[in-house]
């Protein structure tokens, strides 16, 4: 097992909420999770044909001879229940932390949440493993001064390295799914990547979707993996697959919703520059898209074309995996001008207005600052960052800060 550095955000959701639902995509350790909760908890899993028949013969009655310490594996499978958990949480509003509700499937399981459970619910992402996690290290410091608008020389004095560069390379070319990491037998790693990907579009999107053309679907991810972190043009991808471009919308919401890939929205509220105002994304987990894109080992990565994008990617994807652990609400979104002016990834929410660059390297040349330099001076942010994978952090300017990513 590995440590979760989830569990205590969900302890906190209990205490305030009556229902609390952990989402994430399949594989990533959701039940393992729920099963180390402490207390007496009950879990019944919507993908047993007992347990479903048992919750859905009767919902109300069900609840009422389960009226706490209840959990709901899979919900998104039981849309019914969701109308008799209203009930039932409105009979006690009082009562905090009774039911617990989990899914793989995003946007059945937000659907029924949004409509029927609106302010009655606590809601809880777990991702795939960050690089903290793979490596069993307790959460870093370095997000909750963030998201406390540290002073910049108090970042640099929690952001030293905890991991060496080979386990950061490893953990990059690997992935977050803890199944793989949990066996280091390479062929093993390879055949469960592959299969991950056939059940996942058999058993989340294939339920969700069934007229789903899963052949052109399955050719769009593969076609994401050449496009992870750049700007989306939706024509040129329709083109590519032989489809419309609603169809190719449509597809890109499904990715999104299922965790597969990450949405980022153009940063949009300059009025004195002409900003690119399309999305851009990436795959979420930097090892399924490794092994799509055919990449034997770390030493390959390395040198492979895509290895900025990628590195791109995961860097952003373990910073917002760490937030999310810690309960820190943060919205990413992507700037850039039409005059070339770029950066990778800028956070709002709870750490105010965060700009993030992400580099491969270790060194970061001035020229390639300007434009993180220029958005903070802009924006009036306390803090500009940059990921990246230098030995030690420091203080580039006043406002901005580099960090190792061996330090996330």
């Amino acid at each position: 097992m590995f440590p979760r550095h989830l569990p205590d955000h969900v302890a906190t959701l209990l205490r305030h909420f009556p229902c609390v639902a952990v989402s994430g995509v399949r594989q990533c350790g959701k039940t393992t999770l729920l099963d180390s909760l402490s207390g007496d908890w009950q879990r019944f899993d919507m993908e047993s044909v007992a347990d479903r028949s048992q919750v859905l013969a009767d919902p109300d009655l069900f609840l009422r001879l389960h009226p706490r310490r209840v959990i709901i594996d899979e919900a998104q499978l039981a849309p019914s229940l969701f109308s008799a958990l209203r009930v039932a949480i409105d009979k006690d509003r009082g009562a905090k932390g009774r039911f617990i509700l989990s899914g793989s499937s995003s946007p059945a399981l937000a659907k029924n949440v949004a409509e029927t459970l609106a302010g009655r619910i606590g809601l809880a992402e777990l991702a795939p493993l960050s690089l903290a996690e793979a490596h069993r290290l307790p959460p870093a410091p370095l997000y909750a001064l963030l998201a406390g608008r540290a002073a910049p020389e108090d970042v640099v004095a929690a952001a030293s390295p905890r991991l060496d560069l080979r386990q950061v390379l490893e953990h990059w070319f690997q992935g977050g799914y803890p199944e793989p990491w949990s066996n280091g037998d390479p062929e093993f790693r390879r055949l469960w990547h592959r299969h991950y990907l056939d059940t996942y579009l058999m058993r989340d999107v294939g339920a969700l979707f069934p007229n789903l053309n899963r052949d052109r679907y399955r050719q769009l991810i593969q076609l994401l993996c050449n496009l992870s972190g750049t700007i989306l043009n939706n024509a040129e991808i329709a083109r590519s697959l032989g489809v419309s471009e609603p169809t190719v919308r449509d597809w890109l919401g499904i990715a999104h919703g299922t965790y597969l890939w990450r949405h980022l929205p153009a940063w949009d509220r300059s009025p004195h520059k002409q900003l690119v105002r399309h999305p851009k994304g990436w795959l979420r987990d930097s090892g399924l898209m490794h092994r799509l894109l055919q990449v034997p080992d770390p030493d390959a990565l390395a040198t492979h074309p895509l290895a900025g994008r990628s590195w791109e990617s995961y860097a952003g994807e373990q910073l917002l995996r760490g937030f999310a652990a810690g309960g820190i609400e943060v919205a990413p979104h992507h700037f850039r001008t039409r005059g070339g002016a770029e950066i990778d990834l800028v956070l709002t929410g709870d750490v105010g207005m965060l700009p993030v660059e992400i580099k491969l390297g270790s060194a970061v040349e001035p020229r390639a600052l300007r434009a993180l330099a220029e958005f903070v001076a802009d924006q009036d942010c306390p803090l500009g960052l940059v990921v990246n994978n230098d030995e030690k952090p420091r203080l580039l300017a006043e406002r901005i800060v580099s960090i190792p990513a061996a330090a996330l």
